[in-house]
């Protein structure tokens, strides 16, 4: 069944990726083909026990006294009392709630979401390595060498539409742990002309990951004694220098720039508004089910915010006025039809996406190039996709800040229109889903010349990640233990770009 799936999406192979014919074709050793196991872990979901904050008493030993003296302190009041019992709050939760308590009110969820991905101190992302099989959540570089090979077929076909120029930038946007990147390095190093072109620019706040990364890259660092320039890091894969920065703003403009931007999106802090007289899922959040309540607002559009119960525990309410967030929602309205607002009950925005869009859209205007956007998501408006992942499971958004991942679906059409009206110097191809953007680039042939020379276990391994790339729903192959199944992606993930109008229509969206 796997062979007659090759040879059906093989026959609708772009004949514009011929001249990778070789690279697809090329048979794997040992040393290159990456091999990774399914996750097996069981997670234990602990719900976080908020009490009140501790306070710091001390008691300095007073000198006997020589007599006895009688205080009358009925007129004093009574003192509080304290409990000297250790706070359970983790140093987040605890942030968290003195934003709340300094700003005298609920947060937005978006500041909510923020806070809890990039807290400089304790964000979900800044200290740990929450990628793969054993971190929390698999991405597709991790499921399969094939992913990074391909994009890097689409980055040289990109280059070449742009004449082949001797310096580009080739951006990524959120990182991991650099697999996609040094997949892609490796699957392009035969192509010295493209590789000599790169310098890899890696946009990534967590320090933790900028070291995986520097580690997967294969990086050297270039001391340099006489201080007449700056330090560079090169990488072994390519011998491309690579530089790190916080945002893509650091990143140098003024020449071509190739962006690749998957499963970045979704992690940008999203907007949820409420339409007047929607009852959506319980609005406050309790560990006992028997406590949540709904909430029915009339007030038009109500922005949901994040603001502490009487039992000093999250929960969720509407704002009583319109918010900043407001402005964003009516602008995503000029995007949509009619009809789709009459049963409009509520709704996600993310400013975050739509400016960093005109970033992108204004920088490639300028200088030339395509950025390539690949993620979860819809073709239309988003409602309520927002989602925590914590060892593979599902938690509540409120469930221990800081714990598990936040991310929403990614809302392609304000993509699409936020960088149309950015640049008119830019075009918007897309989306597509990422089985049709695969396929076409030619993951078919790649499979079945790595199938030609690997072992058993190899071999399983590249069915495996082959299905999750392209699949949709379980494999139908799989024959081990049914809660190990392999999911396919293909449909799930969309593939949209951006780029240079004068570079004409990239591949494989003509």
């Amino acid at each position: 069944m796997l062979r007659r799936a090759l040879t059906l999406a093989a026959s609708r192979t772009l004949s514009s990726i011929d001249h990778f014919r070789p690279f697809l074709s090329a048979q794997s050793s040992d040393s290159c083909l990456r091999h990774f196991s399914a996750p097996s872990q069981n997670p234990t979901d602990n719900l976080v026990e908020h009490v009140a904050d501790d306070a710091n008493h001390s008691t300095t030993p007073q000198p006997h006294a020589a007599t006895t003296i009688s205080v009358d302190r009925s007129g004093l009041c009574n003192p509080t009392e304290h409990s000297h019992e250790p706070n359970s709050d983790s140093e987040l939760v605890r942030h968290l709630k003195s934003i709340i308590k300094f700003r005298g009110g609920p947060i937005t969820l978006a500041e909510y979401m923020e806070e809890v991905l990039t807290n400089p101190k304790a964000g979900f992302y800044i200290n740990r390595d929450v990628f793969g099989a054993g971190g929390d959540f698999i991405t597709s570089p991790e499921v399969s060498q094939m992913f990074g090979e391909m994009i890097g077929v689409w980055a040289m076909c990109l280059w070449e539409q742009m004449g082949q120029p001797d310096k580009v930038n080739l951006v990524e946007l959120g990182p991991g742990r650099g697999t996609l990147m040094a997949d892609l390095l490796r699957g392009t190093s035969k192509f010295k002309r493209f590789t000599e072109s790169l310098c890899i620019h890696l946009v990534e706040c967590s320090p933790t990951l900028q070291k995986i990364q520097h580690q997967n890259l294969k990086c050297v660092d270039d001391d340099n004694s006489s201080g007449n320039t700056e330090n560079k890091t090169i990488s072994m894969l390519a011998g491309t220098p690579v530089a790190w920065h916080p945002a893509l703003e650091q990143v140098p403009s003024g020449v071509p720039t190739i962006i690749i931007a998957h499963e970045f999106f979704d992690a940008l802090p999203v907007h949820q508004l409420q339409h007047m007289f929607c009852i959506p899922i319980p609005m406050v959040y309790h560990s006992d089910s028997k406590k949540n309540q709904p909430q029915r607002t009339s007030r038009g559009w109500c922005e949901k915010m994040i603001d502490v119960a009487e039992d000093s525990s999250f929960r969720c309410v509407l704002s009583p006025n319109p918010t900043p967030a407001h402005l964003f929602l009516m602008r995503r309205f000029k995007w949509v039809a009619k009809e789709e607002l009459t049963e409009l009950g509520q709704v996600e925005v993310c400013p975050k996406a739509m400016e960093l869009t005109e970033s992108i859209a204004n920088r490639i205007g300028s200088d030339g190039g395509g950025a390539l956007i690949i993620d979860y998501g819809l073709n239309g408006l988003v409602s309520d996709s927002l989602q925590a992942i914590r060892k593979h499971k599902f938690v509540h958004i409120l469930d221990n800040p800081g714990s598990a991942d936040l991310s929403a679906y990614v809302d392609f059409p304000s993509i699409r229109h936020s960088a149309v009206e950015a640049s008119e110097h830019v075009s918007v191809h897309g989306p597509i889903t990422q089985s049709q953007f695969l396929s076409s680039l030619g993951i078919n042939f790649r499979v079945e010349a790595l199938l030609q020379n690997c072992t058993d276990e190899q071999a399983e391994s590249l069915r495996t990640g082959y299905w999750q790339l392209v699949g949709d729903g379980e494999a139908p192959f799989w024959e081990g233990p049914d809660d190990q199944v392999p999911i396919g992606m293909g449909t799930r993930y969309m593939v949209l770009a951006v780029v240079n109008k004068k570079q004409g229509v990239p591949v494989p969206f003509e």
